[in-house]
């Protein structure tokens, strides 16, 4: 199927990594021009910029001018949160960096680049979690991907008679870093249990109520999301659409 994406120009946050990189390279597979912002340098036209500040905003916005397509990937459990044996544990500061890296990055960055969507009427798509619909620790990474989640929606709304298109998807548990390094959110989880990570991961698809049996691949994201971000998904608006294998059960 031909999507209709070549010659159009993206912004993927996050990109350098995960699922963010597989959106990456999903997108310029199909003709797109995609500026990546991280901290670190990705595949694409890269940007080195800090989304958390205002600055590396301004710098992202510089950089890209008008754009087809925003896709706001950054975000993440943070190491004090991971850490975190609950709602006690997590600090004001910590909440603080979890809202600016899950929320706040993401509306100031669709707040820059929100007049060129406009003039090209096109579309955002932000990454949020099936953290957002349901409690699954730390709370204040599922709170913020619920703002997230919301914020979309309202976009959407407020954006749609204009041309904007504004959705959300959410991934559950993906074979990323996160997951597969000793260092990342599983091995964590791992060590805390007192289990090797292999022996963890193998039973995270039981434990969770993965209804395939297994984690998803950043690629299989990537590829939803390339097809939302498309003409052909032209009068989708204000949806969020999970990536999870089946662990939400609710309708």
């Amino acid at each position: 199927m031909d999507l209709q994406l070549e010659g159009k120009t993206a912004v993927v946050t996050g990109a350098s990594k995960g699922i963010g990189l597989a959106i990456v390279r999903a997108l310029i597979a199909e003709g797109v021009t995609v500026f990546a912002a991280a901290r670190t340098v990705s595949e694409g036209v890269p940007v080195r910029a800090d989304l958390t500040t205002p600055e590396g905003v301004a710098l992202l916005a510089e950089r890209a001018g008008d754009v087809d397509i925003l896709v706001n990937n950054l975000g993440g459990v943070t190491t004090t949160s991971m850490r975190a044996g609950g709602f006690l544990d997590i600090d004001d500061d910590a909440w603080q960096r979890t809202y600016d890296l899950n929320l706040f990055a993401t509306v100031r960055v669709t707040r820059a680049l929100l007049p060129g969507l406009l003039r090209r009427r096109g579309v955002v798509i932000n990454i949020s979690s099936i953290g957002a619909r349901a409690a699954f620790p730390p709370v204040d990474y599922g709170t913020a991907k619920a703002a997230l989640t919301n914020l979309t929606k309202a976009l959407a709304e407020e954006f749609g008679p204009r041309g904007l298109r504004a959705l959300t998807v959410s991934p559950g548990p993906t074979r990323t870093a996160n997951w597969a390094d000793p260092d990342g959110y599983a091995g964590e989880l791992a060590a805390a249990a007192g289990v090797p990570l292999a022996e963890y991961l193998a039973g995270v698809p039981a434990a969770m109520g993965i209804t395939t049996g297994r984690l998803t691949e950043p690629e299989e994201t990537a590829a939803l999301v390339t097809f939302l971000a498309s003409p052909r998904s032209g009068n989708l608006t204000g949806a969020d659409y999970l990536a999870d294998g089946g662990v939400i059960k609710t309708v």
